[in-house]
């Protein structure tokens, strides 16, 4: 092949166009995103109901007073955490309803504001641990101190719970977004990749 044939196949092939997704491929891609949306609001007020309530609640529990001010400082960081990671998924809700996404390349990206959320999730639940290690603290200095509780038993207790709860903490957070989230993001990569033999 001489160099005027590669050069009029070059000028001939345009590599601005990116393939289109049908309609009735876009109709499918429809369904798990409205699931994921519809999830993402479920998530986001229940939380914001939850928080108040919790900080509520607090007050009603027969603990002194310097433990109720403790425990209530930490579900209010807990709650500025919360936010922030909130205005991040926020950003992910608003890419799902956007109407564009009808070429790969539109998925591509939407894929990659999956990837960099479930990061977000992941760290969302390890945020926690240092507030889960500090509540079980308080709990654990607000038991009046008897002789039937030695320093080696309320180790134990201390130790046992935080390992228990961070297993916990892990394992819910995994399951919950598998649960919520990534069957549906599956299923949207399952119909891109049907996509693409076509």
């Amino acid at each position: 092949m001489d160099l005027d044939n590669l050069k009029s196949l070059w000028n001939k092939e345009d590599v601005s166009e990116t393939p289109e997704i049908s309609t009735e491929r876009q109709k499918e891609i429809h369904l798990p995103l409205e699931r994921i949306r519809k999830n993402m609001r479920n998530e986001f007020w229940s939380t914001a109901i939850l928080l108040p309530l919790v900080l509520i609640a607090i007050w009603f529990f027969p603990i002194p007073f310097r433990f109720k001010l403790y425990i209530e400082v930490l579900v209010a960081s807990m709650a500025l955490i919360t936010g922030f990671f909130f205005s991040k998924f926020f950003k992910l809700y608003k890419e799902i309803s956007n109407p564009t996404l009808g070429t790969l390349d539109s998925l591509k990206d939407l894929f990659h504001q999956f990837e960099l959320n479930k990061q977000y999730y992941l760290s969302f639940y390890l945020s926690f641990v240092p507030f889960f290690v500090c509540e079980m603290i308080i709990v654990i200095e607000s038991i009046p101190y008897t002789h039937q509780y030695t320093n080696e038993y309320l180790t134990l207790i201390f130790l046992g719970s935080v390992a228990f709860g961070l297993i916990m903490v892990y394992f819910l957070g995994t399951l919950w977004f598998k649960y919520f989230y990534g069957k549906y993001i599956d299923k949207i990569k399952n119909l891109v990749e049907e996509m693409k033999m076509d």
